[in-house]
């Protein structure tokens, strides 16, 4: 913790720009709810975001978040750990403004799950991907169901 009163302010005005180990979505089972026939999808070029609500279990987020990019698209792993570093960082520095709309959205005492897919056949700059993160606020419904 800074000492300063001026840095102390600032510190403490920050949103918080992590993600943290409960947030991240590891649970098979949730993910196979994801893309079995009762999960939604929003496209936002160059990412497709497919969510789902579910119970909110104790000691759990309210939202869990996943990260992919497909082999098949992309052969290896370097490649594929690269797009997907940049997918968290687009969500890491916007989710600020993503969260109170994902949360806003879902029906109390239930959890949001997502999981972002890169889909562009090509490597893409990360200003573009970030555009596509951005893009999911103005397309997420305002009620889940």
């Amino acid at each position: 913790m800074p000492s300063n009163p001026e840095v102390l302010f600032l510190y403490m005005r920050m949103p918080a720009f992590s993600l943290s180990k409960a947030e991240r979505l590891k649970s098979g089972r949730t993910i196979s709810m994801l893309f079995a026939p009762g999960g939604q999808a929003i496209l936002s070029y160059p990412v497709r975001v497919v969510w789902v609500c579910a119970p909110l279990l104790p000691g759990h987020s309210p939202l869990r978040i996943g990260f992919s990019v497909p082999k098949r698209n992309f052969k290896t792993a370097v490649l594929r750990n690269r797009l997907r570093r940049r997918l968290r960082e687009a969500w890491r520095l916007h989710q600020h403004e993503l969260r109170p709309i994902l949360l806003e959205a879902a029906p109390p005492d239930h959890a949001i799950a997502l999981m972002f897919i890169y889909i562009a056949k090509e490597e893409l700059p990360y200003a573009e991907i970030e555009r596509g993160v951005i893009k999911i606020r103005h397309k997420f419904p305002k009620r889940a169901l």
